[in-house]
This record gives C-alpha cells, sequence and structure tokens, in this order.
C-alpha cells in the first residue's frame, strides 16, 4: 500500500486530498497509468503529465522515479513565485 495525495486542482479533479493504494507499479509512470485506468476522474486529472509534478517521500522526483520501497507519491501543478 502506498498513500497518494493530491494538491490544487489535481485534488479537485479527482475529489480527495489523498488515498490508500495498493499498486503493483514499479514507477511512479506506471502508477499513474493504474489510477487513469480507474475512472474518468483520474484520467482527466492525469491527462498532462507535462503540467503536474510529482514528489515520491516528500523529494521531487520525475514520473519514471521508482516506487520500490516508497511510501507517499504526491501529484501537484508547478509552483509559481512572485
Amino acid at each position: 500500500m502506498i498513500d497518494v495525495l493530491y494538491f490544487a486542482w489535481v485534488r479537485e479533479r479527482i475529489g480527495v486530498p489523498r488515498e490508500r493504494v495498493e499498486t503493483g507499479a514499479a514507477t511512479v509512470a506506471g502508477l499513474v497509468n493504474e489510477l487513469k485506468a480507474r475512472d474518468e476522474r483520474y484520467a482527466f486529472a492525469f491527462g498532462d503529465l507535462g503540467s503536474l509534478r510529482v514528489a515520491v517521500d516528500q523529494e521531487l522526483t520525475d514520473f519514471d522515479a521508482s516506487l520500490d520501497g516508497a511510501r507517499e507519491v504526491a501529484f501537484f501543478p508547478p509552483m509559481t513565485g512572485g
């Protein structure tokens, strides 16, 4: 089991801020594919990965990052400063 957290518009599109997911995925991209197959809300939220950032165990990473030993994955839009 892995905790998956959604922030900002990702959370709004999926409808929950977090959930525990059982996954066989080896990478973040594999997890995203599993989530997209669940429901159209997930497919919509993950439709453009270029507009998303991901962190594994609170470390910013890429979608090809390994989930081996991971406890948490967070998805969020890019940060803007000002």
